[in-house]
């Protein structure tokens, strides 16, 4: 099989050629970690990152929230316990804004009941101690599902 390309000839020819179609890499999805155990959002923040997400960090509620109205990420995961504002006000707070009530919210916690967290809007609940592979196919999922 031989196949013919067109090469252009001269420099010109050559930068129409390269300015002629843009080219577009695919963004990668954004998710926001809200978690006030800097341990615990540096493990989520590497893993994310390795699977090719870019990240954006907050250790409070607040800042959680601000991140969120400023940055619109893909998926929030938020974890219930946290100063200045919980996990519980910022979920309530995100999904009664027009601006952020269609981010999907992954809650986290090592003590509070998945009922209270769905009721307050989250789209999902992961218990505290969680493995790698169940947070990234939850992330997946509210990804696919969004």
């Amino acid at each position: 099989m031989t196949a013919l390309l067109d090469r252009p000839t001269d420099a010109d020819a050559f930068t129409r050629a390269m300015t002629s179609r843009p080219f577009t890499m695919p963004v990668a999805p954004s998710i926001l970690i809200a978690d006030d155990d800097d341990e615990v959002r540096d493990v989520i923040e590497y893993r994310l990152q390795v699977a090719g997400f870019r990240t954006l960090t907050a250790d409070n509620g607040r800042s959680a929230l601000t991140l969120a109205v400023e940055r619109r990420p893909q998926v929030i995961i938020l974890d219930v316990t946290m100063p200045q504002l919980d996990g519980l006000a910022v979920c309530t707070e995100l999904h009664n804004s027009a601006a952020t009530a269609e981010i999907p919210v992954l809650m986290i916690s090592g003590h509070a009941e998945p009922s209270r967290l769905l009721a307050a809007g989250a789209d999902d609940f992961l218990p505290k101690p969680f493995s790698s592979r169940e947070m990234m196919r939850r992330v997946n999922w509210l990804l696919l599902s969004s």
